[in-house]
């Protein structure tokens, strides 16, 4: 063994480093390998105190709870389109209002156009049209052989291959160019499927035609409508002159045509789509009201319109000339359906010298 203190050797019986003097320090001696070690006397097993367990509680009885019952509609009718709704039925089978929602109108007389569900399914004659999405609506159509639509060509999504595809030729030609409306309607013809949407935003508005019944729709609105919906169209009436220079230009605020879709004879189904949020209000006779010209959406027939325009107190900047602080308006007065869009373009030229106009009304603050 060595010192731990300086490393000098140390034989087993020095108690001393010869080296520096340090005390020896020894481990105690461990019991050889194999020993057994003395047995103990063994200890009496003493039994556990008994355990008393309460007797357990009767469960607690619940009433069960009965679920919240579906919406059953008691049936009567669809107080947008006047369609009769059966018993049991959530939403009408006309214009797919959803039955749940009930319509609510404004202080002002507008009510939103009602709610629907995502694939609400209508039916007209033998066939259906199902509304499917919201953000930008398709309307998938299943024809039966002898029901037919009409539409123009860019609405078109997508068919069934067994769908007959034909034109419809549309009178007053030059008038519908000059206009900017195509000059011909596209004709699907069933069985099959096939289905539209508009590459826009919005909501898709579908107007049953009872017999008798018709509708003015402003241009670029119209998505498709049933073989048995007559199309018309009529000069609006609505048009102003800017002068600018030597140069003049006349502007239709609400379109140059506008169309005219009715039911002479049977029952149909018009599909327009229109930007935004889609509001409606009825007018009753003599009942006026202002609404951008670009907002308009549809009226019944039995609504007149015109221009009107306003000249707030425009004070030193009247100077810049008399169309300063100067309003547009389209007036429309009952008896009488009035549909407007959230979502409109100014109008072209309105903030032009204009130097004449059709029939217009004028109102100097």
């Amino acid at each position: 063994m060595f010192c731990v203190n300086c490393g000098n050797q140390i034989r087993d019986d020095q108690n001393f480093c010869v080296g520096c003097g340090s005390p020896v320090k020894r481990a105690p001696a461990s019991p050889p390998v194999g020993a057994i070690p003395p047995a103990t006397a063994p200890q009496p097993v003493t039994a556990p105190p008994p355990v008393t367990v309460p007797p357990r509680a009767a469960p607690t009885a619940y009433a069960a709870q009965a679920p919240e019952p579906a919406f059953q509609p008691s049936g009567g009718k669809c107080s947008w389109c006047g369609g009769v709704i059966a018993r049991g039925q959530t939403s009408c089978p006309r214009c797919g209002a959803a039955l749940a929602m009930p319509e609510e109108i404004s202080k002002s007389g507008w009510a939103q156009l009602p709610g629907r569900k995502d694939m609400a399914k209508l039916q007209f004659g033998n066939s259906f049209c199902q509304i499917e999405g919201a953000y930008v609506p398709v309307a998938d159509m299943k024809l039966a052989p002898e029901d037919s639509v009409y539409f123009t060509h860019h609405v078109l999504l997508w068919k069934d291959p067994q769908i007959n595809i034909a034109t419809m030729s549309m009178k007053g030609g030059w008038k519908r160019l000059f206009s900017g409306l195509p000059l011909i309607m596209t004709q699907a013809q069933g069985p099959g499927h096939i289905a539209f949407s508009k590459d826009d935003p919005g909501e898709l508005i579908p107007v049953p035609l009872q017999a008798g019944e018709a509708i003015d729709v402003r241009e670029h609105m119209f998505l498709v409508a049933t073989g048995n919906v007559q199309y018309d169209f009529f000069n609006t009436g609505i048009w102003f002159t800017t002068q600018n220079g030597d140069d003049s230009e006349t502007h239709y605020p609400i379109g140059m045509l506008m169309d005219r879709f009715s039911a002479p004879s049977a029952p149909g189904l018009l599909l327009l789509h229109a930007g935004g949020n889609i509001f409606v209000r009825e007018l009753r006779a003599g009942e006026a009201i202002l609404v951008k010209p670009k907002a308009l959406v549809f009226k019944d027939p039995s609504v007149q319109m015109q221009l009107h325009f306003e000249h707030p107190d425009a004070g030193i900047f009247g100077m810049w000339g008399s169309w300063g602080g100067r309003y547009l308006w389209l007036l429309l007065y009952g008896p009488g359906r009035v549909a407007i869009q959230s979502v409109f373009e100014p109008v072209e030229g309105e903030g032009g010298r204009i130097t004449n106009s059709s029939y217009a009304t004028r109102q100097q603050w």
